[in-house]
């Protein structure tokens, strides 16, 4: 018989600590005048914002509509952004292209998701909210079609799944709500996806690679406030991708590369194309003699309006990059990802105090200006399935019009089935890179620059059904692209030379990011929640 576990009962359970959860943690307590629900945010980094990365242009439409008077109150910095640049890169050159409307930034501002989030935290504990960092959501319950909590992580586990002196079990969660608010490919939403038909008639998703660093670059070479977004080099026209540099106080740079995840040649490392990327040029004069302070990754939501998850089930509703509410076209997920959770927060809110359908989230997002500004821009990013120039005219055409077209473009495939085989790949992989540049980086130097850390003795946290596979057929097929993919050398064929191969997982280097869960051409690796604390630890990403 299985150990009993202690139970927790809260009203609402928000598992994630982004800006989703918290601003849905925020809008609960604001309608609570009376004081009577029980809310609790569960994160699984060690604090707040720990585990938090993004550009990151923040438009502040839904922090208006939450906390008027934020800019008053915040312990955070915010820069407004001056000046917008767009530009598409060849190898030696850049032209300057005119910013898509989308893309424009009047009124926006630069900031680290971190340090909003530990703020939005900060304000959700002061309104009553239990915020519980280090506590890891493992699993949905569900009883039938309804979810009823998670349970939460055990500690003290080692690699065989045995006891230590230091085990201590996690409790579940019950609640009447749970709000899953995970961010992107989130493990607990993934699986529900088939037991709930959370994908039932929706397309493939589809997702990114975002690769950051943060620069202390010389003063001469700073302009505060301006933001620049780059296309072409060094990605290919069939390869969806670009680039941001963004100018924070303190003679600061956020500079970072985004590839699509449904590229097709095996042969192609992204952290290869930001490393090439930050030696164009234009961006090497930019960084010359400037210093490497912080790095990161984390995998982004691309599949707009038609790739949405099912929003509410019985018992649960999906918020944030959960459900997939990142506005591609203008690069931005946070504004959006907040307004979801607000409005999640009201139709929760109704349900429990007047017994209204839960459902009316779903209902509520196609009437909001959220739902409207997704519709608008659906079309965008599907268009460049057919390469960057059809992207381009297809997108101008989209913003022309502002989404009024009577159809709506799919994305034909998940990202893990557009690979080819790497004898049929006819595409050159990405352009080399000078390592022994000083503003370059291998990928185990930026795993140290993500303050990563896991307990090594606890169990592998990346699940592969049939490793089997990774000899027999993907070694042959495609190369073993996870060797590629993966931005922190997770996965390593050894014994090539001894005629000996086999697949070591590194999980101490996992910095979250899911790529592999997204884009292994046989979908058989399962991400899942390490011990709590475990995983990177960002200061201002």
């Amino acid at each position: 018989m299985s150990e009993q576990r202690d139970i927790l009962e809260y009203d609402i359970a928000i598992v994630g600590g982004g800006p989703a959860g918290l601003a849905a943690a925020v809008r609960l307590k604001q309608l609570d005048t009376d004081n009577t629900l029980s809310i609790c945010v569960l994160e699984k980094a060690t604090e707040i914002g720990r585990h938090s990365l993004a550009g990151a242009v923040f438009e502040p439409r839904a922090l208006d509509e939450l906390i008027s008077d934020w800019r008053d109150k915040a312990d955070f910095s915010f820069t407004p952004v001056k000046e917008d640049k767009f530009s598409f890169l060849t190898k030696k050159a850049a032209f300057t292209l005119p910013t898509p409307p989308q893309m424009h930034n009047k009124g926006n501002y630069i900031v680290s998701l971190g340090e909003l989030c530990r703020w939005l935290a900060a304000q959700a504990e002061t309104l009553g909210v239990d915020v519980l960092p280090g506590f890891p959501a493992q699993s949905a319950l569900v009883d039938g079609s309804t979810v009823y909590g998670v349970r939460t992580g055990d500690f003290g586990v080692n690699k065989n799944g045995e006891k230590t002196d230091g085990y201590a079990q996690g409790p579940d969660i019950h609640a009447k709500v749970t709000m899953f608010s995970e961010g992107c490919r989130g493990h607990i939403t993934r699986s529900l996806v088939t037991p709930l038909k959370l994908s039932e008639g929706r397309c493939p998703q589809t997702y990114a690679q975002g690769i950051k660093e943060i620069w202390r670059i010389k003063p001469e070479n700073h302009r505060l406030g301006a933001v620049a977004h780059t296309i072409g080099y060094p990605l290919n026209t069939d390869t969806y991708g670009g680039a941001w540099v963004y100018h924070m106080p303190d003679n600061k740079i956020s500079i970072g590369f985004v590839t699509g995840l449904d590229y097709t040649d095996p042969t192609l490392m992204p952290t290869n194309a930001m490393q090439a990327f930050k030696q164009h040029p234009k961006i090497a004069k930019l960084l010359e003699g400037g210093e490497l302070l912080s790095a990161g990754g984390r995998a982004l939501y691309e599949g707009g309006e038609q790739s949405q998850y099912r929003l509410t089930v019985e018992g649960a509703v999906f918020i944030g990059d959960s459900a997939g509410f990142l506005n591609v076209p203008k690069i931005k997920g946070i504004h959006t990802a907040m307004k979801s959770g607000m409005i999640a927060a009201d139709a929760t809110f109704e349900h429990l105090k007047n017994d209204a359908p839960l459902h009316n989230y779903t209902l509520n997002v196609q009437e909001s200006w959220l739902g409207k500004e997704l519709h608008k821009v659906r079309n965008i990013r599907p268009g460049f399935q057919k390469g960057l120039w059809v992207g381009l005219i297809n997108a101008t055409f989209e913003t022309v019009t502002i989404g009024l077209a009577p159809w709506t473009l799919k994305h034909k495939l998940a990202d893990w089935q557009t690979m080819r085989p790497i004898k049929k790949s006819e595409q050159a992989p990405t352009p080399a890179f000078n390592n022994d540049s000083p503003l370059t980086i291998d990928r185990l130097t930026g795993v140290s620059l993500t303050n990563t850390a896991h307990n090594e003795e606890q169990p592998i946290h990346l699940h592969i059904s049939n490793p089997d596979i990774c000899i027999s057929h993907c070694m042959e097929e495609y190369g073993n692209p996870c060797e590629k993919f993966c931005p922190a050398g997770v996965y390593e064929i050894i014994g090539k030379q001894e005629g000996k191969p086999k697949l070591q997982i590194n999980a101490a280097n996992c910095i979250h990011c899911k790529t592999c869960d997204i884009k292994d051409p046989y979908s058989i690796i399962t991400w899942t929640a390490p011990e709590g604390g475990s995983g990177p630890n960002y200061n201002e990403m």
